[in-house]
C-alpha cells in the first residue's frame, strides 16, 4: 500500500496505518481488553503459526504447485521446500494442527453464538484479524476434508466466515470503484508525489543502539526473510523502522 510517497509492506502495518489515518472509518476496538484480544489474535494467525500451517493444506494438485518459477519463488519467500513429496509429508501434521486450530475458535471466543468476535454490530478488527486464514482455506478447494473439518463438525466457526464473506461483498459493492493502473504507471505516481508522513528521530533507547543516518540492512523475520533491503536510517520508533 501507498500512501503518497510513503509504501508499506507488512500487512499488520497497513491495517494500524489505515486505522489511524482514517478514523472515520475505523473498525478497532476502543476498550483496552479489547484491544488486548484484537492484538493477541494479530499475534496467533501470523506468529502463532495458523497462516503456515493453512499454507500447508494447499492441494498438492493445484496446477502452481507444477509450476517451478511458482514453487522457487514461494520457497524463497517462506524459507521451506515446495516440493510436492514435502507438502504431501507435512500434510497431516497441518491438518491436525489447524483440525485444533478451528476447535479453540469453537468452543471458545464463538462458543456462546456471537455473531463477532467482540460481540459488535458489524464485523470488527478482531474479526480481521482472526477470520482470513480460516475464511483463504474455505475456499481453497480440496484443502480441508469434509470428515475432519466442516461445518458439521464446526457449525460456529463456518457461520462466522461466511458472515465475514457476506460482509466482504457488501462492503465491495458499496465502496467506490478502485482506478487499476499498471505496474509502471503507479510508480511513477509514487515516486511523484510528496512523503504523507513526517519523517522522525531515531528513538536513543533502543537496545539496537543505532543512529540516524546510519546504512542499515532490514528484513521481515516470519517469511521473506532471504530479501534484504538496505538504505539510510531515517526513523525508528518502538512499531515502526
Amino acid at each position: 500500500m501507498s500512501i503518497g510517497r510513503d509504501v508499506y509492506c507488512d500487512t499488520r502495518l497497513i491495517l494500524a496505518k489505515l486505522e489511524s489515518k482514517f478514523p472515520e472509518g475505523a473498525l478497532g476496538a476502543e476498550q483496552a481488553d479489547q484491544k488486548a484480544l484484537e492484538k493477541l489474535l494479530e499475534k496467533w494467525t501470523i506468529d502463532g503459526g495458523v497462516f503456515a500451517r493453512a499454507a500447508q493444506l494447499i492441494p498438492t494438485d493445484m496446477p502452481l504447485l507444477n509450476d517451478p518459477r511458482f514453487t522457487k519463488d514461494r520457497e524463497e519467500y517462506t524459507g521451506r521446500s515446495w516440493a510436492t513429496a514435502n507438502i504431501v509429508r507435512m500434510r497431516p501434521e497441518a491438518l491436525a494442527d489447524v483440525r485444533d486450530m478451528f476447535a479453540f475458535l469453537e468452543t471458545t471466543l464463538l462458543a456462546d453464538g456471537r455473531d463477532w468476535i467482540l460481540k459488535t454490530e458489524n464485523a470488527s478488527l478482531a474479526d480481521i484479524e482472526a477470520v482470513w486464514p480460516f475464511h483463504w482455506l474455505t475456499d481453497l478447494k480440496g484443502a480441508l476434508p469434509s470428515d475432519l473439518v466442516s461445518g458439521k463438525q464446526f457449525p460456529k466457526v463456518f457461520s462466522w466466515i461466511e458472515r465475514f464473506r457476506k460482509a466482504i461483498s457488501a462492503a465491495k459493492s458499496s465502496a467506490p470503484k478502485p482506478i487499476r493502473l499498471k505496474g509502471a504507471d503507479a510508480v511513477k505516481r509514487i515516486v511523484a508525489a510528496d512523503f504523507a508522513e513526517p519523517e522522525e528521530d531515531v528513538d536513543q533507547t533502543d537496545p539496537l543502539g543505532l543512529n540516524k543516518g546510519e546504512d542499515v540492512q532490514v528484513w521481515p523475520i516470519d517469511s521473506g526473510f532471504t530479501h534484504k533491503d538496505q538504505g539510510r536510517l531515517v526513523s525508528l520508533t518502538a512499531k515502526e523502522v
